[in-house]
């Protein structure tokens, strides 16, 4: 009889060890601003890894407040998750999230912001995102080798989250390197990123009555209000070249909206963030390279055979992982 029950607890025991094994761990997740759909697609690119391998994502909106970003950390901090993943909303706020999960002894890996002037290596895992300078260069190399005599009209993104600053570096140099072929005419900022912004910046400008024939928008969603408002002032002929390639993106160089994108798989980098804390959570895995940027593929409205959209998590899966 002792026999029998000796054996009936080690099935148990291994029953048991083998639930442990298999248990799936819960990672936290702080958006900068789950209505910009760059960050969500890219949040949603961080859960769809993490349902591949078993385990939870808590997904937390800070909505581009820093107080909220705080209020996120302190929480996923006492439901003990096993690491964090943070879309910062500025390095410097970023800096202050990695500090604070590096207190409660959590890993913490980055995406969308490079954190490393704010932060020591060893306090992070990894940061994933677009070079932006590499994007606004290019942006700027297309306008200058496809529109004659380019005169730009910069539409840009707001100052101050790092975001518009890195982008501006790019557009800077290949202003220089172009010189000969292309002047940047205007640069408005927007507040938030919008097509309202876009909307409101193109129609100011335009009416400053100076002279322009060609667009850069910082993303989709201002490129589509540059576009009303070229539209609403009998000049859509203008070609405008957008960054980012998001879904709407698509139809836009399709309808002819913009003549250009130039575009970055946001789905990639949700995957490989996934990828850098978890391995690391698993194993202890640090990456090579502490920053890890994301292609940058310029796509037209005469040719989309080189599209690569955010909503292919699958496809986003097999390119991270090789599978």
């Amino acid at each position: 009889m002792k026999k029998i029950v000796s054996l009936l607890i080690a099935v148990l025991l291994v029953v048991t060890a083998g639930a442990a094994l298999a248990e799936g761990k819960t990672y936290g997740y702080i958006a900068y601003q789950m209505s910009d759909i760059w960050n969500e697609y890219s949040a949603y690119a961080f859960e769809y890894a993490a349902e591949q391998n078993g385990d939870e994502v808590i997904v937390l909106d800070s909505q581009n407040d820093i107080a909220q970003s705080i209020s996120a950390m302190e929480s996923l901090i006492q439901s003990e998750v096993d690491g964090i993943s943070i879309c910062p909303i500025s390095p410097e706020q970023g800096a202050q999230l990695v500090t604070m999960a590096n207190e409660a002894g959590i890993p913490i890996t980055v995406e969308n912001i490079d954190v490393a002037d704010v932060c020591e290596p060893d306090s992070y895992v990894a940061a994933v995102g677009c070079v932006y300078g590499d994007i606004g260069y290019a942006a700027i190399e297309w306008l200058a080798q496809n529109i004659e005599d380019a005169k730009v009209f910069y539409c840009a993104g707001a100052v101050g989250g790092g975001v518009y600053e890195a982008y501006k570096v790019g557009v800077d140099q290949a202003l220089e390197d172009y010189a000969d072929s292309i002047e940047m005419v205007g640069l408005l900022n927007s507040n938030a990123w919008s097509t309202e912004d876009g909307l409101n910046l193109t129609t100011n400008f335009i009416n400053s009555g100076v002279e322009f024939n060609c667009i850069f928008a910082n993303n989709d969603q201002m490129a589509q209000g540059c576009y009303q408002a070229l539209v609403e002032a009998g000049m859509e002929d203008i070609p405008i070249v957008a960054t980012g390639g998001s879904p709407d993106a698509y139809a836009f160089l399709e309808d002819g909206t913009e003549a250009a994108n130039m575009t970055a798989p946001v789905s990639i980098q949700g995957v490989q963030t996934y990828k850098n804390i978890s391995e690391y959570v698993e194993n202890g895995t640090i990456p090579e390279e502490k920053f890890q940027s994301l292609p940058v593929i310029p796509v037209t409205g005469e040719d989309l055979s080189a599209w690569i959209d955010w909503s292919d998590y699958a496809g986003a899966y097999e390119y991270v992982y090789g599978e």
